[in-house]
């Protein structure tokens, strides 16, 4: 029995390795050292999220990576700027953290503060089965990274004022909140059905544009998430077994 209990600690220490650290480790870098020309768009630093508040372990607006997911999508960023294209970000590591904040408000069925814009035909009671909601997530391995293309000049971009007006992340373009990416057919997280990277009732140009984004990023080693047209995972990622909960500063 000593023996078990032994092997189980170690199993654990090695999953939540980084469980409480408060500095980054060395494998992880700041994309704009990686990427100075990156445009950001940190989500869970804002009140514009499908919470409605900023997140826990978000302290400043920076994407943080392991270098192997950011030096690849640097190659990313190389290949798009032929084409006066650029990577936008709404969020890559994830603190573990942050996650059981999610699941928290989850469970708080009654807030649905933020439902008519990121998941205005999902039953709240249902995020966990549907799989919208996770006790784990793979941005907290340091290698997930969600993401859209803009146009480079980059558009302004709308800036969301607590307690504005919200419309369905579903809606037309010209509808929705004012993101300033190419038309990737909803929101960025939409909990809905066409959020689906292969979801056949978007627009040509929209799948044009999907397809554009999964393409640059699996010829860098990613991954896509077939829910979300957005999620991408580096696939050699340096970190499989380890979900990080140091805080973004």
């Amino acid at each position: 029995m000593k023996s078990l209990l032994m092997l189980m600690l170690v199993m654990s220490q090695s999953v939540f390795a980084r469980l409480g650290d408060s500095t980054m480790p060395s494998e992880f870098v700041d994309i704009t050292r990686v990427i100075p020309s990156i445009v950001l768009d940190m989500r869970y630093y804002t009140a514009h999220n499908f919470v409605g508040e900023q997140i826990d372990g978000y302290l400043a607006p920076k994407c943080l990576l392991t270098k192997a997911a950011a030096h690849a999508l640097g190659k990313v960023q190389r290949e798009l700027e032929n084409f006066s294209l650029s990577l936008k970000i709404y969020d890559c590591y994830r603190p573990q953290r942050a996650v059981n904040h999610f699941a928290s408000w989850a469970k708080d069925v009654p807030d649905t503060r933020t439902m008519q814009e990121f998941y205005p035909t999902v039953d709240k009671r249902h995020l966990f089965r549907d799989g919208y909601i996770a006790a784990r997530s793979s941005h907290s391995r340091g290698s997930t990274v969600d993401l859209t293309i803009v146009p480079v000049p980059t558009p302004p971009q709308e800036f969301y004022v607590s307690g504005q007006r919200l419309f369905e992340c579903y809606l037309p373009r010209w509808q929705r909140f004012k993101d300033n990416s190419i038309d990737m057919g909803t929101g960025y997280d939409c909990f809905h059905e066409l959020a689906a990277t292969a979801n056949g009732q978007i627009t040509a140009q929209q799948r044009v544009n999907r397809l554009l984004l999964k393409t640059v990023m699996e010829k860098q080693g990613f991954l896509n998430y077939s829910k979300e047209w957005w999620h991408f995972t580096l696939r050699d990622e340096p970190f499989p077994e380890t979900y990080f909960d140091f805080v973004i500063e």
